[in-house]
């Protein structure tokens, strides 16, 4: 199950209902200093040097019981009473990571000016640092720096996401972060309306076939896309989407580029669009949008397009170029409808700014949604965005930087309208959009990983593959 995202009082109450049922601090400190090394043994090569800076609170008792499991590790153990004299320590260390567990979520006042030094130093290390729950001098409640705070490569928060960290002033502080969910608390007593995607929220899904199955059982997907000088994103929205396996895809482009698309695409059927086409007999969901940008774009495509969003009964996915000019108001009871806009898209779907939108992304997935019969929006972005007009709304945990690449948006659209295409996966349609978007965002956490510079066909290549990774 999704996790909640709290406060820190909500996170001491929490921890005091554990306490009282007689669970013990010190085993919830070792399995959430387990969790940690998990994370530095992930992150760095046997006979690697690691120096663990502990402070004289729980935070530095979660990296001590960290460093006890960094085997194969060359570990350097620093238990800073005087932060002062650390300093030459961190000066010192050039090696593959340092652990951060200086300060915990109880800090609540600016740093004093030798824990600054401190902090400036670890910063001015260049070393990746990996911060324990919260990066050391950062309000975990407001995302705000005390003075300063230390500036990680990844943060390991415990139990569930804290608010703060996901604060926009937050984020040159935790990098990238990653809940521990698993260590010995009773369940979390509190529920949000804002949740954080772990991976194990998709074991088990896409669920197995059924046996006799055959390609009308799997759906079709009708992809319009691809205009002059934009065929790429046709091509990568229908590569996308095979990577769902959806039963059949159809393909309609406009006509001058459809030599492109066509020479590029053997699995789908590709068609020049052409006025009064009709969707294929077997269609069970459409995606439009991705590369509907060119001079070519007949002004009765867009109509044809808009009125499939206020008319059809199936699903139907709009990305890209489609946002500009999709219709407002009600859609057909029921039917599904998908938007997937990056934060300038949203703003110009809202009459507002970019930064307006990022200020409070929740408002705006809960207008789009009430302004779009409904749907489902997926705001793009750093930990993107799903939700609709009521209901949770849920943060993506996976994906990376490496993402902002031209057409990383056309993959996610091909395959979460290939996911959506197939009848038996929408019996939970909330599932089925963020599992496409947690999928998405993990291929490139494993690309970034595994080889450093990727493309999009890699993107496409690694996307399925990949996508039960991390459920062992």
């Amino acid at each position: 199950m999704p996790t909640p995202v709290i406060t820190i009082a909500q996170m001491r109450e929490w921890e005091r209902a554990t306490w009282a049922t007689g669970v013990s601090e010190e085993s919830v400190m070792r399995q959430a200093g387990a969790a940690v090394a998990k994370v530095v043994l992930r992150r760095s090569r046997p006979g690697a040097a690691v120096l663990v800076l502990a402070g004289k609170g729980h935070n530095g008792d979660d990296a001590r019981f960290a460093a006890e499991g960094l085997l194969g590790r060359s570990v350097r153990i620093v238990n800073v009473t005087d932060p002062a004299a650390a300093v030459a320590e961190v000066k010192c260390f050039s090696g593959a990571l340092i652990v951060d567990g200086l300060l915990g979520i109880g800090l609540s006042r600016p740093l004093a000016d030798d824990w600054l030094r401190l902090v400036a130093a670890l910063n001015d290390s260049r070393v990746p640092i990996l911060a324990v729950d919260v990066p050391s001098g950062l309000d975990a409640d407001t995302g705000e720096p005390l003075g300063d705070a230390v500036r990680a490569t990844v943060t390991v928060t415990f139990g569930v996401m804290k608010q703060g960290l996901l604060r926009a002033t937050a984020a040159p502080f935790t990098g990238r972060l990653e809940v521990a969910a698993d260590i010995g608390l009773v369940p979390c007593p509190f529920e949000s309306e804002l949740n954080w995607t772990l991976p194990e929220d998709f074991a088990g899904f896409p669920p197995p076939r059924p046996v006799d199955g055959h390609k009308g059982t799997f759906g079709h997907l009708a992809i319009f896309a691809g205009s002059l000088g934009y065929h790429g994103a046709a091509v990568l929205a229908a590569r996308g989407a095979l990577r769902a396996m959806p039963g059949l895809v159809s393909v309609f482009t406009t006509e001058r580029a459809y030599p492109a698309v066509a020479a590029q695409l053997a699995q789908p059927m590709v068609h020049p669009w052409m006025a009064g086409v009709k969707l294929p007999a077997s269609c069970s969901a459409v995606l439009f949008g991705p590369g509907l940008a060119g001079p070519d774009v007949p002004e009765r495509l867009r109509s044809d397009l808009a009125g499939l969003w206020s008319e059809s009964p199936l699903p139907v996915v709009a990305d890209a170029s489609a946002l500009a000019w999709l219709p407002t108001g009600r859609t057909p009871p029921d039917a599904v409808r998908v938007v997937t806009p990056h934060p300038g898209e949203a703003a110009g779907m809202l009459g507002r700014t970019t930064v307006e939108v990022l200020a409070d992304r929740g408002r705006a997935v809960r207008e789009i949604s009430r302004s779009r019969g409904g749907g489902w929006v997926v705001l793009k972005g750093r930990h993107t965005l799903v939700g609709r007009a009521e209901g949770d709304l849920f943060l993506n945990s996976s994906g990376n930087p490496q993402l902002g690449q031209g057409g990383s948006g056309d993959v996610l659209a091909g395959y979460l309208a290939g996911a959506l295409a197939q009848p038996l996966l929408r019996a939970d349609l909330g599932l089925v959009v963020r599992q496409a978007v947690w999928a998405h965002g993990h291929a490139a956490d494993v690309l970034s990983d595994r080889q450093g510079v990727w493309m999009m066909m890699d993107l496409v290549d690694a996307l399925g593959n990949t996508a039960r990774v991390g459920f062992t």
